[in-house]
């Protein structure tokens, strides 16, 4: 018995228009290119409205060059010399609703881009460092989110299961401090500047980290290829400079890494799923965020109550003594929140030689 006939043929490389009408001719069968085949997972996994737009607006970016492809060939139907064949027409209908359709969803995709800046430029007013999770797609990212903060993000062992965004806040053990930890999209090798382009929105919270955690799956045999896939995109966002941690996951899984292949001056090798050596990963970020915490010793007048909710919310505190007018304080917090407690501080020269 026969092997059955495929009913689609999938090529490693993104093709232009004519190339999929001159294939489908060929062949007489779907043809499917790895632009195409990104873009119908990316859908299939979109949950919020932005996550669907960004998918609809690389699906429509993709289509609209291919159309022209696609016109030519029809318009051999048309009829003399300096008349206009009905594909050509049908070219010029499709390619304006396109690029309608295109204008509306970066409108839209802009409208949500400025409710994302209100709410980050109200979340400024007291922030915490922000740590993102970048790595190839299936690293584990989810996993180590979960496992840090303690979350229920959905994991799953395929290609892009997250595509939106999510944050968690964190406690740093050491410094007993907080931070913001944002898992994002993952990356995929040969991924098109377009598609970058296009979730550029997701991956604000990248571009604006202080941190980046770089998940690896230490167990693939294409670890350092994937590495640099990632770097590429990186690149391209414009963060390959950021401090980064580059995390070997999945070491439970995992022959033993040849650590002098590695760029990264930072590194750590953990398991996500089994919470093995998160020690040694808590001490790499907290190492990272140390020039960013200082230790301040202040009178707080109890008539101040706004400064002793941000005290109690967003410091740690060392030690308290309440006279019945006055709080002393010694505490530990982030440098930038000085301002706050600039007024109030025992020393004055504190501050400047923090």
């Amino acid at each position: 018995m026969g092997e059955e006939p495929p009913d689609v043929i999938i090529f490693d490389e993104e093709l232009s228009g004519v190339q999929y009408r001159n294939l489908e001719e060929a062949f007489d069968m779907a043809i499917i290119d790895r632009t195409q085949l990104i873009l119908h997972i990316f859908a299939m996994r979109a949950k919020t409205q932005e996550g669907m737009l960004e998918v609809e607006l690389a699906q429509l970016e993709y289509l609209l060059p291919r159309l022209i492809g696609f016109g030519k060939v029809l318009s051999r139907l048309g009829g003399g010399i300096g008349t206009r064949g009905p594909g050509e027409t049908k070219l010029e209908v499709d390619r304006r609703k396109i690029r309608t359709r295109i204008s509306k969803v970066k409108a839209d995709l802009e409208h949500i881009k400025s409710h994302r800046a209100l709410h980050r430029k109200q979340r400024d007013e007291f922030p915490y460092p922000q740590i993102s999770l970048v790595g190839y797609t299936n690293a584990g990212k989810s996993t180590l989110l979960n496992s840090l903060a303690h979350a229920d993000i959905l994991v799953k062992d395929q290609l892009f299961s997250t595509l939106d965004t999510t944050t968690k806040k964190i406690k740093l053990p050491g410094s007993a401090l907080e931070v913001m930890i944002t898992d994002t999209v993952g990356f995929i090798n040969k991924l098109p500047h377009k598609l970058v382009m296009s979730f550029r929105a997701t991956l604000e919270e990248t571009v604006h980290a202080d941190l980046l955690l770089h998940v690896v799956d230490a167990s693939n045999p294409e670890y350092l290829s994937q590495i640099e896939a990632v770097n590429i995109v990186l690149s391209e966002l414009g963060c390959v400079d950021k401090s980064a941690i580059l995390v070997l996951n999945k070491i439970d899984r995992a022959d033993e890494t040849d650590e002098s292949k590695l760029s990264a001056d930072v590194h750590v090798k953990i398991s996500a799923k089994k919470k093995t050596n998160f020690k040694a990963l808590f001490d790499a970020i907290e190492k990272q965020f140390a020039g960013f915490i200082g230790e301040y010793e202040l009178i707080a007048p109890l008539s101040e109550g706004k400064l002793i909710s941000f005290i109690k919310g967003y410091t740690k505190i060392l030690h308290e003594h309440n006279d019945g007018e006055n709080i002393d304080y010694k505490i530990r917090m982030y440098k930038r929140h000085l301002n706050v407690i600039e007024p109030f501080l025992k020393n004055k020269n504190e501050s400047s030689c923090q």
